[in-house]
């Protein structure tokens, strides 16, 4: 299937996604200004098949594909919700120790487009795990609207909680060499950036994608390289980089960051109009160089 074609939707749309989606517009107040571009030409059809996400779009990797395994897997997490629940992913071409990686998922729950990222983590060759944070209420629920309204009740500081809890289950794993990885996109990248700075031991590397940074207290405890990964068309997350990068400094952090022109919030997520392929894969390529000269 082919991707919708963006370049002539306005930049204002893309904003009011944003907003909507990060819970700072309810959606008939953004149904409502996506209908107030009619007028200038654009059909609803247009808009909200380039905004909102379509799954079929989002698979690379196939979970039959021979080279790898996906399984659901639970983990206790006494500071969190009890018991959490994620998919890991296994590479079957290979018998021995391997990096691990955390693969965390946006404001709505483990949808399609984040366990395919997992299984291309693995046919790349590390062992990937995926948790759902609304595995307390269920599990994603098919719907991004569904799953972004379920993750908003739910008690932020269990959530995070239950990604640490992840992430040493994930570092123990049997065929685990040590070496944690950390990828993340949006509140995924917040989660990378929190787990960095929760415990200066837990990641070996990070790389938050359009992620705001962790509380500026808990920043000093940072150890971990990271690799940030901006779109320039990100406001909002981008206007706590400066700071962020302030404090990286001051603590010797090793860090990089790159900013991907002409890139919205979102841009490597192939399954809306805001993926931007040839900026998410180099950015994509560029985490897995990362991933491989820290972990392996």
């Amino acid at each position: 299937m082919n991707k919708p074609k963006t370049s002539h939707i306005p930049q204002e749309a893309f904003d009011w996604y944003d907003e909507y989606a990060h819970g700072m517009m309810d959606r008939r107040t953004f149904m409502k200004k996506l209908g107030g571009l009619a007028a200038l030409g654009y059909s609803m059809a247009m808009l909200t098949s380039a905004l909102l996400p379509n799954y079929a779009l989002a698979e690379q990797v196939s979970f039959n594909d021979d080279d790898i395994k996906a399984t659901y897997q639970t983990f206790d997490s006494p500071k969190g919700h009890s018991k959490g629940q994620g998919y890991l992913v296994v590479p079957t071409n290979q018998s021995s120790e391997l990096p691990v990686v955390l693969v965390i998922h946006e404001n709505r729950g483990l949808n399609p487009y984040v366990k395919d990222v997992a299984r291309r983590l693995a046919k790349a060759g590390f062992i990937a795990f995926a948790p759902d944070a609304l595995h307390p209420l269920g599990g994603y629920p098919g719907n991004d609207d569904e799953g972004r309204a379920m993750q908003r009740t739910m008690d932020r500081e269990k959530i995070q909680n239950d990604f640490v809890a992840a992430a040493q289950f994930l570092k123990s794993h049997p065929r685990s060499n040590g070496k944690l990885g950390a990828v993340g996109f949006c509140f995924g990248g917040y989660i990378v950036n929190y787990l960095a700075a929760v415990d200066s031991t837990l990641l070996s590397a990070g790389v938050p994608f359009y992620g705001t940074p962790a509380s500026k207290e808990l920043r000093k405890n940072i150890k971990a390289p990271l690799m940030i990964q901006l779109g320039q068309l990100d406001e909002r997350v981008n206007a706590t980089w400066p700071e962020y990068e302030t404090d990286l400094k001051a603590n010797n952090v090793p860090y990089q960051m790159h900013m991907y022109p002409g890139a919205h919030h979102g841009f490597h997520n192939d399954s809306t109009g805001r993926y931007d392929e040839k900026n998410a894969e180099l950015a994509w390529q560029r985490t897995l160089t990362f991933f491989t000269q820290k972990l392996v």
